[in-house]
């Protein structure tokens, strides 16, 4: 939009801006193909010599309003949405990284991005040296290589709850000739730009606070269009070279800040077929329409829910950023100063078998492996998604054998607090 709105206010009117006749609400492009007049203008798109669309698999119109409502919502020069939060991590370092590439990713990241990047990345020939976000800056500069691409992290990781130091690995990534990609799923861009400290792509699984009610798996991509490639054109030669796939344009000296995103959207979204499907992106407009309004209940509840936790006798530990006192309750003041997320964890007394107990008595709340909705959810980690682990290899992946991650969503806090009280006296 022309104008500097509010979050708010982009949150409702940016993307879609009808003309005089045209429908007032986003309108679903339920189309896979689109029609033109002559065989020649067909064949610009094809050669990116225009712009338009000729085949959903690459772009759809609905999608790309609500790319463009995120874009402005973070503050960048071009976004992309993608069909799941895990295409989108994996397209947002795939598009600057090849076979016989390394990246440096933060430890605490979510299990899925992890397990993808140190697991199905690496078996086509991209290497990833892990770090731990709480690092000197000089521990971090020794997992940099000559064949580093990337640097990947969260601004608050799940389930882990580590608020990341931004302007810290900004300026590591950059004295490295790098970006740093930085997955705002939980904090969304109510809470935190990144690009503000220095970030130079943002990830969202859209299917979390984005979307907001559990109904549409999604992810978005934007670049904040600072980043200088061709400074450093020899580590990025697929935006800095000529593709042959597409008769020899180079993206950055075509498409300038638009580069990244054009890559990814006529490369990779090409080939790979990610796209989000237009109803998905419809449902996905509507919840970013009261994003505002969500996030902050959610962190009004969450901040009641870890203070009537911290105080009660059966629990052991409460880690949410947002209670004074905890490790990383300063880097959320810096950050994200009116408030992180509604995501807490925390662990019994009775550890693990306290847990289940006091999980089978919820009532309100809902055993589910979704996270970050309109909705209470619970998950304990060790008797679902990491299941299959000892309670030693679960400390060493990093999840506490007692963890229990709590998603307080937009109900009373006091009917949320009501019920983790009666479900606590089975334990």
């Amino acid at each position: 939009m022309s104008k500097a709105y509010k979050k708010e206010t982009l949150c409702v009117q940016a993307g879609w801006q009808p003309e005089n006749g045209q429908p007032r609400v986003l309108p679903i492009i339920q189309s896979t193909t689109y029609k033109y007049s002559t065989s020649e203008q067909m064949g610009r798109l094809f050669d990116l010599e225009e712009n338009g669309y000729f085949y959903t698999r690459l772009q759809n119109p609905t999608n790309d309003y609500v790319a463009q409502k995120i874009c402005e919502l973070e503050g960048g020069v071009a976004a992309m949405l993608t069909s799941s939060g895990q295409a989108a991590t994996y397209y947002a370092i795939f598009n600057i990284c090849e076979a016989g590439d390394h990246v440096v990713m933060s430890s605490t990241v979510y299990g899925g991005s992890f397990n993808l990047i140190t697991c199905t990345m690496k078996k086509m020939g991209i290497d990833c040296t892990v770090v731990d976000p709480d690092w000197s800056e000089e521990e971090l500069n020794k997992a940099f290589r000559e064949n580093t691409k990337c640097v990947f992290a969260e601004t608050i990781a799940n389930p882990a709850l580590v608020v990341l130091d931004i302007e810290k690995f900004a300026r590591i990534a950059h004295a490295h000739q790098v970006p740093l990609i930085v997955d705002n799923t939980f904090a969304t861009p109510i809470n935190c730009n990144p690009f503000k400290w220095g970030a130079d792509i943002v990830t969202h699984s859209t299917t979390k606070y984005m979307d907001g009610h559990a109904m549409c798996v999604g992810g978005a991509i934007v670049d904040s269009g600072n980043f200088d490639w061709d400074a450093h054109a020899e580590k990025f030669p697929g935006l800095t070279t000529p593709d042959e796939s597409y008769h020899g344009v180079t993206y950055t000296k075509k498409f300038g800040k638009a580069a990244y995103i054009t890559k990814a959207t006529v490369q990779l979204m090409r080939d790979l077929g990610s796209i989000q499907s237009p109803q998905n992106a419809f449902l996905l407009n509507v919840g970013l329409e009261t994003l505002p309004l969500r996030m902050e209940r959610h962190c009004e509840n969450a901040l009641a829910v870890a203070t009537f936790l911290q105080n009660h006798e059966k629990v052991a530990w409460v880690n949410y950023p947002g209670l004074e006192g905890n490790k990383y309750h300063e880097l959320a003041k810096k950050y994200m100063p009116n408030g992180t997320c509604g995501v807490i964890s925390f662990g019994l007394k009775g550890g693990r078998s306290a847990a289940e107990k006091m999980m089978d008595h919820l009532e309100l709340a809902a055993i589910v492996t979704h996270v970050a909705d309109a909705r209470t959810c619970v998950l304990h980690p060790a008797s679902h998604t990491h299941r299959q682990m000892t309670d030693e290899q679960l400390v060493e992946a990093g999840v506490a054998p007692d963890l229990i991650r709590f998603s307080v969503g937009i109900e009373h806090k006091d009917d949320i607090i009501a019920d983790l009280e009666q479900a606590l006296q089975f334990v």
